[in-house]
């Protein structure tokens, strides 16, 4: 951006922070007006996407320390602070002497230079002035990026902010890996999802961000995954090479013991061993049935439910009755107050 645009835009109003406003305050406030007018939840329209780009704008500036001091020195002269005051002359850029003598030592009174058709004076003018040349701009406009650090001078590169986004998949898209089509900042591309991502897993794409200041790298697109929900497995959030799934048996089954079939995601079944007397909650595992990576292959863990029947015939219901009197005193709570009183 050109330093004649910096004179009219005021990018703290932008972002809605005060001048003094730290880094902090600068990217949180970012950060906030990003999410909310972003592309993905703004589709078509053009007032968000262009308040998108503002806010993108003033953070490319304010986020660098070097063009945020160059920025704030411009907007001070240009209006945003001290402004040009007529001198004996009475021209209208007169008085600029005054500042230049004391940023500069030079004496105003020889010191001569033409003014924009707004009565300010160009800038690019200065930098001629004192030896420098304006570079190009780098979003289109009048040429002339002021470096204030040193008139003519472009700010040393820096890495560009990086571009925010999300993608939602189905569960066996996250177990196989799929190619997804995303739109962010204005721009749709493909991106390859890896076997075996999780709800939380966060993709980094080096270099598909927003232009580095000053000709710097670009920013990184970082795209944050979120997993539907399956009605029977889930990726264990622990080790997102195992799969997880409850597995329902009958009390009979917990009790006596059983050999059950489980359904596996990528089709077809594997048999397992109910040990008698399994209680709800245990957890059996199906090795090399979980999710296929490129490192490994995890495992599939079962997690044993004892199924409870909501209602009961009346043949079933005395059966029932008849098991608890045949089990005399057994008491599954005997110890539970001692423990809970340690």
């Amino acid at each position: 951006m050109a330093s004649q645009d910096w004179m009219t835009k005021d990018f703290y109003a932008v972002l809605g922070v005060s001048k003094d406003a730290d880094s902090a305050q600068i990217k949180k406030a970012y950060r906030t007006l990003a999410k909310k007018y972003h592309p993905d939840r703004n589709p078509d329209d053009a007032v968000a996407a262009e308040k998108f780009k503002e806010v993108g704008e003033a953070y490319a500036v304010l986020s660098d320390p070097k063009e945020r001091q160059q920025y704030d020195a411009i907007r001070s002269m240009a209006g945003g602070g001290a402004r040009f005051t007529s001198g004996a002359g009475g021209a209208s850029a007169g008085g600029f002497e005054d500042i230049l003598s004391s940023m500069f030592g030079a004496q105003g009174g020889n010191v001569r230079f033409e003014t924009g058709g707004a009565g300010q004076p160009d800038l690019d003018d200065l930098l001629r002035m004192f030896g420098g040349a304006p570079s190009p701009t780098r979003s289109g406009g009048r040429p002339g990026s002021f470096g204030f650090g040193g008139f003519g001078s472009r700010p040393s590169p820096t890495k560009g902010p990086d571009v925010l986004t999300s993608a939602t998949l189905s569960l066996r898209d996250a177990v196989a890996g799929t190619t997804v089509e995303l739109t962010a900042d204005g721009r749709t591309m493909t991106v390859r999802i890896p076997a075996g991502v999780r709800t939380g897993k966060k993709i980094r794409l080096r270099g598909k961000g927003r232009p580095g200041p000053g000709g710097g790298e670009n920013g990184d697109m970082v795209v944050t995954i979120t997993v539907e929900r399956h009605p029977v497995y889930s990726i264990d959030p622990t080790d997102s090479a195992n799969l997880r799934m409850d597995l329902p048996v009958t009390l009979s089954e917990a009790a006596l013991g059983a050999t059950v079939e489980v359904p596996l995601l990528e089709g077809g079944t594997s048999k397992v061993r109910i040990k008698p007397g399994t209680s709800s909650g245990t957890v059996l595992r199906l090795r090399g049935k979980g999710v296929v990576t490129e490192r490994r292959t995890g495992d599939l863990l079962v997690t044993v439910q004892v199924a409870v029947p909501k209602k009961l015939s009346r043949a079933a219901r005395k059966a029932l009755e008849a098991f608890d009197e045949a089990m005399g005193d057994t008491d599954p709570r005997a110890t539970l107050m001692e423990e809970a009183s340690r």
